[in-house]
């Protein structure tokens, strides 16, 4: 079985602790920095490769900073997503706008900015148009319904309310040629957190099976082929990470088997990863301040779902290591849980750990996406601070915790002392 390591010691831990208490995230720069470089390397074997970092996973400006500098350009899904990345410096066809339910200042500032947009229905076309104009680049992202399976956290693609349908991906492109679009992309984004490698391979194929499709019924050649995202990572210790290079050298496979042969290059092969790119990589480090013993037997920290809701919202499964214990014998089995008022603000049920006891400190790990990210205020809690171990051993902090008087900094007092 594969050991789930830490960048960090106790003692390390014990001394950021004097000054910033617990809960917190605390993200591996190193590691974060080694892996996007290995994730460039696999796929620079595909033509005109680009990997856009989903900022819904960590929006984080630092974090976006580091992305910026190993050449990545960014996936935003929102306004301020987009304000973000342009505070960062990313610009033009560096940042990829794939929303859905958009409102019209959305499409506008994407359009400010140069951004791709990927549309995520037929209707968008004539609200973009009449919002903020339709670009000479438009993408759309496609979703093909029963042909494929999805996975537990995006469902089935038929009953996913994302994309466009095989039909409307074709009648999407006749319109916007009509409307004075020149350049034209595709994109999907069909599962998350997958562990095999065939998946993504075979949604390759079947977008340039759409991309032959589209040229031949519209006389389009699209510009780009987006991939989307969705590679897991190994959250259990005996599983093994996804292969970049095998994903990679399939997927050029199918493109010298049905782009080329179909006389369609170049063709630009994109990626919007998120939660492979800096996942591993985070951490939640929390403080058990009581242990229960009633009809089970209850961890009772000082973080609770509204720091990280992955394992409450998808029952994820995600290891956890007591620090100072971690050669100990697993003897005792515990449910670790937050405050919150709902029995599911639980990190683990049934879960073999060392003998816990109020004090100890708790590492959940892979939290380094769609952990902070999706935080929340349910219960007056607090938003954790997020760390930086940067890759000279120094410990940045990248986002303060926040306070009570947070509560009150968005109250709009006048309207308070005129309510009768």
């Amino acid at each position: 079985m594969n050991q789930k390591k830490l960048p960090f010691t106790k003692e390390k831990i014990l001394e950021i602790i004097k000054k910033c208490p617990t809960p917190f995230h605390i993200y591996d720069e190193k590691a974060i920095r080694q892996n996007a470089n290995e994730f460039l390397k696999a796929f620079k074997v595909l033509y005109g490769f680009k990997q856009f970092f989903a900022v819904k996973a960590t929006p984080n400006p630092y974090l976006l900073k580091i992305m910026k500098q190993e050449s990545f350009g960014v996936d935003c899904s929102s306004f301020a997503e987009l304000v973000m990345a342009e505070n960062v410096g990313f610009k033009g066809e560096e940042i990829m706008f794939s929303s859905n339910d958009t409102p019209a200042e959305d499409f506008r500032k994407a359009r400010e900015l140069g951004a791709i947009i990927n549309l995520d229905d037929i209707s968008h076309i004539e609200f973009l148009e009449k919002t903020a104009g339709i670009p000479d680049l438009i993408c759309f992202r496609y979703n093909p319904g029963p042909a494929r399976k999805g996975n537990a956290i995006i469902g089935k693609p038929e009953e996913a309310k994302y994309g466009l349908t095989r039909e409307q991906m074709l009648e999407a492109y006749e319109i916007c040629k009509k409307k004075g679009a020149k350049r034209f992309g595709m994109h999907t984004m069909i599962v998350s957190n997958e562990l095999h490698e065939d998946y993504f391979v075979e949604t390759a194929r079947m977008m340039f099976d759409l991309a032959v499709e589209v040229y031949n019924k519209t006389g389009i050649k699209v510009e780009f082929i987006n991939l989307g995202g969705g590679i897991g990572i190994p959250q259990k210790p005996e599983e093994n990470p996804a292969s970049y290079s095998t994903i990679a050298d399939g997927v050029k496979k199918h493109y010298k088997n049905i782009i080329e042969k179909n006389n369609l290059q170049p063709v630009k092969i994109f990626t919007e990863c998120g939660r492979v790119i800096t996942g591993p990589y985070g951490y939640l480090v929390t403080k058990a301040i009581h242990i229960k013993h009633i009809y089970k037997d209850y961890v009772g920290t000082d973080a609770c779902m509204a720091n990280f809701m992955r394992p409450a919202l998808y029952g994820a499964y995600h290891h956890i290591t007591v620090l100072g214990k971690e050669s100990m014998p697993k003897d005792y089995v515990y449910d670790v849980t937050g405050s919150l008022c709902e029995n599911n603000d639980k990190f683990a049920i049934n879960r073999k750990l060392p003998e816990v006891v109020p004090e100890d400190i708790l590492v959940i790990h892979d939290t380094g996406a769609h952990g902070f990210a999706m935080g929340f205020n349910y219960n007056g809690k607090l938003r954790s601070a997020e760390l930086l171990l940067r890759s000279d051993g120094s410990v940045l902090k990248i986002r303060r915790a926040e306070t009570v008087d947070d509560y009150f900094a968005t109250l709009d007092f006048e309207s308070a002392i005129n309510f009768k």
